[in-house]
């Protein structure tokens, strides 16, 4: 089998035979990355085959399937990402070995190593035609708002920072801030990563946007604020959580007027992230409260569509409801087909890589959890699936600090912040 060598960390291939792999870690390879979907063709092994037999050759192994007529920042992301984490050479491999060029030479150009006029004599050294390749760098330089994903691997949860190419302004979306529950501490490495981001791109923070009080993570919206000065923004509808969130905690003091925000978004309401216009979508149904932002020709659903091979949101959060689901993912869908859509947590499905990019042209004719399906099959659907899930672990720790906007509870007598759990407050324990 012929190993083209691309530079001292990578080698590309042609689809290898799994009783290969040995022979890779004999010549000095520690990783391996499979950017060929399963099922191509009824000769390739599959992924799990795959993985199982780079572990027995004790080398990495990263599974990244992709299309080039669909391929996403996501997924070159994550093709960089593998290559930075593996401790030796990696070879990468799809049906002929182009995919894999084409993503490396993607991820050198946007992470500013490779100029674009440089990617067709890049291609034809090592053997290919990287034609798709200029293609999507042309696009996605063209594209308005350009999207950066920062995924927080601890709770599966993609934040963003989405900026205006012509005025460098932008919105922060869904920022995480770290939190042990088991150490009781509060960290800002995710909020660090984003802030360094924007300093290095020399952005202007107009916006920090919630899409929603999350229920798996604490927002870092309040201390971005402090942070750049930017005003925060969800939509209306948080009373209403605050309400009922209020009696859980048994919390009377919480104030149920959204002021913790300096605005509240209503259906409908517009606004700018520099020069790109931008519109709130009221889509309930994960929560009372969930709002959906399209910026540009950009959609950020969060907790809304799953990317297409894991299907939608949860729904049996206090207030959630699957009718109320279907219905706002039918509006997210009527939006057009080539329009963006950024989800706002990835569960790795079949053991892939992190994803967060598709269109609503991809959602409409893949995702598992839609296609086919009427309103009541949806909704037997939803709530079957709904039943088996366990809670998110910290949703009784980070309502509370969510419902706020961020803000952690106010110092007790020792001068230390102290989270309130209501014991019995679900019938879900792990034991039923």
């Amino acid at each position: 089998m012929i190993i083209t060598k691309v530079n001292e960390k990578l080698s590309i291939m042609a689809q290898p035979a799994t009783d290969e792999f040995q022979s890779f870690a004999d010549q000095g390879f520690t990783g391996l990355i499979n950017v060929r979907p399963d099922g191509e063709d009824e000769e390739q092994p599959g992924s799990e085959q795959e993985a199982a037999a780079a572990k027995k050759a004790r080398m990495s192994y990263t599974f990244i399937p992709v299309t080039l007529p669909t391929v996403t920042e996501s997924e070159v992301a994550a093709f960089q990402e593998a290559l930075d984490e593996a401790e030796g050479p990696v070879v990468a491999h799809c049906k002929s070995g182009r995919r894999a060029l084409h993503l490396y030479a993607i991820g050198e150009v946007l992470a500013g190593r490779m100029r674009r006029s440089e990617v067709q004599e890049f291609g034809h050294l090592h053997g290919f035609d990287l034609t798709e390749a200029i293609a999507w760098l042309e696009n996605h330089f063209a594209q308005r708002p350009n999207v950066r994903g920062f995924f927080d691997e601890r709770t599966c949860s993609i934040q963003y920072v989405v900026s205006d190419p012509e005025t460098g302004s932008c919105a922060i979306i869904d920022p995480v801030l770290d939190y042990d529950e088991k150490a009781g501490a509060i960290g800002a490495m995710n909020a660090s990563a984003i802030l360094q981001y924007v300093m290095e791109n020399a952005l202007s923070v107009e916006w920090i946007l919630d899409t929603h009080p999350h229920a798996d993570h604490f927002s870092a919206a309040y201390y971005l604020a402090g942070q750049t000065g930017a005003p925060i923004a969800i939509g209306d509808r948080i009373v209403e959580v605050q309400k009922i969130w209020r009696t859980i905690y048994d919390w009377p003091d919480l104030s149920a007027d959204g002021a913790h925000w300096n605005r509240l978004f209503a259906d409908g309401d517009t606004f700018n992230v520099g020069s790109i216009d931008a519109r709130v979508l009221y889509s309930p149904g994960h929560t009372p409260a969930s709002v959906t932002y399209i910026i540009g020709d950009a959609v950020f659903v969060h907790d809304t569509i799953l990317m297409p091979d894991s299907g939608t949101a949860r729904t049996d959060f206090p207030g959630g409801d699957a009718s109320s689901l279907w219905q706002s993912i039918q509006r997210i869908l009527a939006l057009p087909d080539t329009t963006r859509v950024f989800t706002g947590h990835d569960y790795q499905a079949h053991g892939r890589a992190p994803r967060w990019e598709s269109t609503v042209a991809e959602q409409k004719q893949t995702n598992i959890h839609l296609e086919g399906l009427s309103l009541e099959d949806f909704v037997k659907l939803r709530v079957e699936k709904d039943a088996q899930l366990p809670l998110p672990k910290l949703i009784l720790h980070a309502l509370q600090v969510n419902l706020r906007a961020g803000r952690l509870p106010e110092p007790g007598s020792d001068g230390r912040p102290h989270l309130k759990i209501p014991i019995g407050a679900f019938d879900k324990a792990a034991w039923r």
